[in-house]
């Protein structure tokens, strides 16, 4: 027997271990931790890892939504740079159009978003929406839960289907709704379940002036409809403003926005209820997906205890099944 057969090989590092090499740029570890969700979503060692990341999460999840042509892409690309010049790690999951003979992302915001490729601390992924139609794709959760174990602030830009596209607020803490001036995007979301969910909204292309004055009055407009039951649920009432990511007005304002969420979330302890709620939604519609009605029929009350895995609670409830 040679010694090479003699020599054991290294032990594969515990998913807490892979989680803090991330953490300290590792992106090609990112990459391959992304590629097992999707290659082997049930697989022990995948579990382990999304188990040790929903335990220890670490930076505010920022969902950005808003039609077609709105501009996300340009403003993803603005807010990362606004977030590394002020030192944060980032990590980006772009949500893009589905190619209908292969069935990836058709359109590639790893393209589309200009960033550093040698910046270890920003890191962005695509993902195929598929079939789904709710703006997010099928992995969008997971992969959150391993990034914002990773980064400072994990940003999730949705395909961009205008009314449907609330799947974002069971994902993300704070949900950035952007609406494009003299689209005639105001009759739209007034009449949307899509007002209901904005935690921030933004005017984008405030440099085209009247035409983005009347639009941010408009969203105000459209905002304060719903602002009699965000106060009956203690939702705050969304901030508003208007911004120019190509030439970076109003960018600064909105990462202000942004961290204001971020510190009332976590100052009045809406967080860890929000997170959890999040969580247990996603286990129920994960099971409805594998397993249909008549699963969930099967399993009746479906409980999730605060602070414990939906992904080894999914595995745990379709294994007896």
């Amino acid at each position: 027997m040679s010694a090479a057969a003699d020599t054991p090989s290294p032990e594969t590092p515990s998913a807490e271990a892979q989680l803090a090499a991330m953490a300290d740029g590792d992106k090609a570890a990112v990459a391959r931790a992304l590629a097992r969700l999707e290659r082997a979503p049930e697989a022990a060692d995948t579990l382990a890892l999304l188990d040790a990341a929903y335990a220890a999460p670490r930076g505010q999840v920022v969902g950005v939504t808003g039609p077609p042509g709105v501009g996300k892409s340009t403003l993803m690309g603005a807010l990362i740079r606004a977030l590394r010049g002020r030192g944060r790690s980032v990590g980006t999951i772009a949500v893009d159009p589905s190619s209908r003979r292969s069935g990836g992302a058709l359109l590639g915001d790893r393209v589309r978003l200009l960033t550093d490729p040698d910046d270890r601390h920003c890191f962005v992924r695509s993902m195929a929406a598929r079939d789904r139609l709710g703006g997010l794709a099928e992995l969008t959760v997971a992969g959150m839960v391993l990034m914002r174990a990773v980064y400072d602030v994990v940003l999730i830009e949705t395909v961009g289907v205008g009314q449907s596209e609330t799947d974002v607020a069971g994902v993300a803490d704070t949900v950035l709704f952007c609406v494009q001036p003299g689209s005639g995007d105001s009759l739209q979301f007034m009449k949307a379940g899509i007002v209901e969910i904005p935690d921030v909204a933004a005017v984008t292309k405030a440099d085209t002036g009247p035409v983005a004055d009347r639009a941010l009055a408009d969203l105000k407009g459209a905002l304060s409809l719903s602002a009699d039951d965000a106060a009956e649920e203690g939702r705050r009432a969304p901030a508003t403003l208007k911004l120019s990511a190509e030439s970076g007005a109003g960018v600064d304002e909105l990462v202000a926005a942004l961290d204001d969420h971020w510190a009332w979330l976590r100052d009045t302890g809406d967080l860890a209820g929000k997170r959890h709620a999040q969580a247990a939604d996603w286990l129920r519609g994960a099971l409805r997906d594998r397993h249909g009605r008549e699963g969930l029929r099967r399993l009746g009350r479906i409980a999730l205890e605060p602070g414990a895995s939906p992904f080894s609670r999914l595995a745990e409830l379709a294994a007896t099944l």
